[in-house]
């Protein structure tokens, strides 16, 4: 990787557009025009995603062609493949490849189904980074990231056995070198050191420390030295200690549509916050937006409070010693590699297990053989969908996808919308008005993972600390974590180990409603280059670390940028339960097909969890079996 970070001449006068024109929706295609090349995309890593980190430019260009209906009324020169099939699923992540299983194991050999993914490799969000660093192969997850126990005889355990997941609980790194141990996380987001007075807190600038200042174990020394006010320390302490309020001891609900549900369904997460913790809105947007809410793309303030627990309805197994979270060392990928094994078994050599898909290699070819029952197309961007004649009693749908410049069209008996909600309602052209002022009422936020590969963590052991915080810059946190043992080189981990820190950059506005605070993280995240945001990350990294041995020069071994537009489903106040006696958004688009058409993805859960994305392609593809294909 070219580790020059002099910073080009990028996007010219368009960086200097207003707020307003931004909202209006400047394209990547538009903000990258003066500069001829594709400064948006950078470095992609080694391995199968090294053409595929996050939304490339790319299929940036071939998505918005969407919304900007360049193919608006399609033209006469569209390819007929002459293929028809029983079911084609629009998006190859975890909803659309679980979709195509659901679909094939009751269907029989005799139906026949076809992915659509516009990516150059599946998964979606699931996808992984692959550094080679020092002759040592390093992975870090794109997007989805957490895996979670399940009950054994639940559905979700079942499906994972199924799809080749014989053992759910996963074993780890363990500690190497003669120094003292420190506290290791198991994913980018548990903040394990802080219990243990191995965290630390960050202040720069914003708060007057013009060189910054550490805090470290702030929890343990009761935020001692942490250039705040009396009144915010006591507040801010209370939300890390978990302490509510007196008298304010808050119930979690106990299922969905519940009474304690639908009035947090009805409130901001900020408002929750303030009630159950007794926080002012200041202390709220300073130190807990957008970490908090982070599972939805943004801050606290424009955010339904049950979003905060909707995760908890899929009541997962807790383990006796470390809760709940696992993770495989590149995500999700791992379950989305299982799955297209599972529904293909040629697509990946080897046996079906979670070994067996990470140590071995995809065989592209067989993704999309003829004749295979089901068939999985990779960059292949679906533009328009549409019954043939009336939708109530047409027996067909043509479906027209771009590839490599090409229109191609294809027809099928039924249809699964597994992406997301911003192409969607867009795609499907005959969508009656009732689905889309339902859609328009999805709210999509975006995010950035940094993945920054380093030779060595010495300078976070030399600060007693395996995680961190900060308040301004670029992303929020980080951990160092010990990985599972699935398709790595190295079972142990010391300070000398080269790791891949993970920044996970989310873009929150507060004050701003939940929409435009989506499209103006959309608008900075699209208009700034991969070599801007590598000289902050570096320049970054210096000043918190450089006094601590760091050298970003030395110890910086390559930064992978994945981004995604549309990332985090962000819902508002009654996204889940609706307002005023009139359903939710989602309840139209999930209650029955339109014609031939389901709909899928997590979007319609409104929690972004993969383990959702696997809900809704069951429910899809049993409305399609039972009222379509019947």
């Amino acid at each position: 990787m070219d580790n020059s970070i002099t910073r080009r001449d990028f996007l010219g006068a368009t960086l200097l557009a207003s707020g307003a024109a931004l909202l209006a929706g400047a394209t990547p295609a538009q903000l990258l025009a003066e500069s001829g090349r594709d400064e948006f995309t950078g470095y992609g890593g080694v391995g199968e995603y090294s053409t595929s980190n996050g939304n490339t430019l790319p299929v940036l260009q071939a998505g918005h062609s969407i919304r900007e209906r360049i193919y608006d009324p399609l033209p006469k020169d569209i390819v007929d493949t002459g293929e028809s099939y029983d079911c084609v699923v629009v998006g190859g992540g975890i909803s659309g490849l679980a979709a195509a299983l659901f679909f094939q194991r009751p269907a029989g050999a005799e139906l026949k189904a076809l992915v659509l993914e516009n990516h150059p490799i599946f998964g979606g969000e699931a996808k992984q980074n692959e550094f080679l660093v020092d002759g040592q192969r390093l992975i870090a997850h794109q997007g989805s990231a957490i895996y979670q126990l399940q009950y054994p005889y639940s559905f979700l355990a079942h499906f994972y056995d199924s799809i080749g997941l014989k053992t759910p609980r996963l074993t780890y790194q363990k500690w190497a070198g003669p120094q003292p141990e420190l506290v290791l996380s198991r994913t980018p987001y548990e903040a394990a050191g802080m219990e243990h007075g191995q965290y630390g807190f960050w202040f720069g600038a914003k708060f007057g420390q013009k060189s910054g200042m550490w805090l470290i174990d702030p929890r343990g020394k009761n935020l001692e030295g942490a250039p705040i006010s009396n009144a915010t320390r006591t507040e801010w302490l209370r939300w890390l200690k978990g302490e509510e309020l007196q008298g304010k001891k808050f119930e979690h609900p106990k299922a969905e549509g519940d009474g304690i549900s639908r009035y947090l369904d009805s409130i901001t997460l900020e408002q929750h916050y303030m009630e159950r913790f007794g926080l002012s809105r200041e202390t709220v947007r300073t130190f807990l937006s957008p970490v908090e809410g982070g599972g939805s793309g943004i801050g606290p303030d424009a955010l339904s409070a049950y979003s905060d627990y909707a995760f908890e309805m899929l009541h997962p197994l807790a383990d006796e010693t470390s809760g709940t979270d696992q993770m495989f060392p590149g995500g999700n990928s791992t379950i989305a590699r299982l799955m297209v094994k599972n529904l293909i078994p040629a697509a990946i050599d080897g046996p079906e297990t979670a070994e067996g898909v990470c140590g071995n290699q995809v065989n592209f070819s067989a993704l999309d053989a003829s004749g295979s029952q089901s068939r999985i197309r990779l960059s292949s961007t679906v533009i328009a969908v549409q019954h043939d004649g009336e939708p109530d009693k047409s027996n067909a749908i043509t479906i027209v996808y771009l590839k490599e410049g090409r229109l191609y069209r294809v027809k099928a008996h039924s249809v699964v919308m597994a992406g997301g909600c911003w192409t969607s309602k867009h795609i499907v052209k005959d969508l009656p008005i009732s689905h889309r002022e339902a859609y328009g009422q999805f709210y999509r936020s975006p995010c950035m993972m940094a993945n920054v590969a380093v030779r060595n963590w010495r300078f976070l052991y030399k600060m007693g600390i395996s995680g961190c915080r900060w308040f301004e810059g670029v992303g929020n946190y980080m951990e160092v974590r010990k990985l599972a043992l699935t398709g790595i080189e190295s079972p142990t981990i010391s300070p000398d180990s080269p790791i891949v820190l993970s920044l996970k950059v989310l873009y929150s506005y507060p004050g701003r409603s939940t929409e435009a605070q989506g499209h103006m993280g959309r608008a900075e995240m699209m208009q700034t280059s991969f070599h801007e945001y590598e000289r902050r990350i570096r320049e970054q990294f210096t000043e918190m670390f450089g006094r601590y041995g760091f050298d970003a020069q030395r110890d910086i071994a390559g930064i992978i940028l994945n981004r995604w537009g549309h990332a985090y489903l962000s819902p508002q106040p009654g996204f889940f339960f609706g307002i005023d006696g009139k359903p939710g958004p989602r309840e139209m688009l999930r209650n029955a097909p339109f014609g031939r058409i389901a709909f899928a993805n997590t979007d319609l859960a409104g929690a972004m969890d993969h383990r959702y994305s696997i809900l809704e392609a069951k429910r899809a593809v049993e409305q399609l079996l039972d009222q379509v294909l019947m």
